[in-house]
C-alpha cells in the first residue's frame, strides 16, 4: 500500500519569554511561573471554536519542533538525561529529532482573553515552547482519561536536581517587572547540556528581551549580568 501524506497547517503560535532552544524547560509543567500567550492565525480567530474551553484547567498542545528541523531521521538518539552518551530509540524519548518533528505538551490554562486586534488569545503557564513555535492543535486535558498515576517513567523517573539561583547585585533589577520568578524557575532547572560542567564558562540565555549571563559552580547558579 502506498504511503499516505497529509498536510497540516499551524492554527496558532505561542508568544513566550524564551526566544531560542537554550533555556527551554525540558518538559512542560516544570516551570509553572513561565507564562505565555497563544495567538491564533487569522483564519482561526473564532470565539465559537473555543466555546467551553474555559471550563478546563489544562490543555494539550500539539506543536512543531520548528527550531530543530532537519532532513531525514535516525532510529536512535542521545538523550541529554543520559549525558549524551547512551543511545535510545527515538520513540522511547521526547527528542525533537523525530520523523515528523511533533511535540506534545500539557499546559495550564490561565484564561481566554479578547484582544481587539488578535481576537481570542489563550493565556497559559508551564509551557516548554520557544517564542513563535507553531501550534497545530489544541485539546482539553481530561484528568480521568489522561492521568495515569501508576505509570512508570523508564530512564526518566524524575525531573532531576535543581540548582540554587542567586543574582549578582543590580542584575535582578534589570529584568522586566514580574519576570523574576519565571527566570529563576528556568535557571533552577539547569538549562546547560547535562554533560557540561565547566565552572568558568559564562552562559548566555535570551529571556524577556534580555541577555542573561550566568555561571554554575557546584549546585549554585549565579546571574552575573543582564544586558
Amino acid at each position: 500500500m502506498a504511503a499516505e501524506t497529509y498536510e497540516i497547517r499551524p492554527i496558532a503560535r505561542i508568544r513566550s519569554e524564551l526566544d531560542g532552544k537554550f533555556g527551554l524547560p525540558r518538559q512542560a509543567g516544570i516551570v509553572e511561573e513561565l507564562e505565555g500567550r497563544i495567538v491564533f492565525e487569522e483564519e482561526y480567530r473564532r470565539e465559537e471554536a473555543l466555546r467551553g474551553l474555559e471550563g478546563f484547567s489544562h490543555i494539550w498542545l500539539i506543536w512543531q519542533f520548528s527550531l530543530a528541523l532537519r532532513e531525514g531521521w535516525s532510529p536512535t538518539v542521545r538523550p541529554p538525561r543520559l549525558g549524551g552518551n547512551a543511545r535510545m530509540g527515538v520513540f522511547a524519548t521526547r527528542s525533537p529529532f523525530r520523523p515528523n518533528a511533533l511535540g506534545l505538551s500539557c499546559v495550564r490554562l490561565l484564561g481566554v482573553e479578547k484582544d481587539a486586534a488578535l481576537g481570542p488569545v489563550l493565556r497559559v503557564a508551564g509551557a516548554d515552547l520557544a517564542d513563535g513555535t507553531p501550534i497545530f492543535d489544541i485539546k482539553p486535558y481530561v484528568p480521568y482519561a489522561d492521568c495515569r498515576p501508576e505509570a512508570s517513567a523508564g530512564f526518566a523517573p524524575d525531573p532531576g536536581a535543581t540548582l540554587r539561583v542567586t543574582y549578582a547585585p543590580g542584575t535582578a533589577e534589570k529584568l522586566p517587572s514580574g519576570k523574576l520568578a519565571a527566570l529563576t524557575g528556568v535557571l533552577a532547572n539547569d538549562p546547560r547540556p547535562r554533560y557540561q560542567e565547566d565552572p568558568e564558562r559564562v552562559y548566555g540565555l535570551g529571556f524577556a528581551g534580555r541577555n542573561v549571563r550566568f555561571v554554575v559552580r557546584g549546585g549554585e547558579l549565579t546571574v552575573v549580568e543582564v544586558e
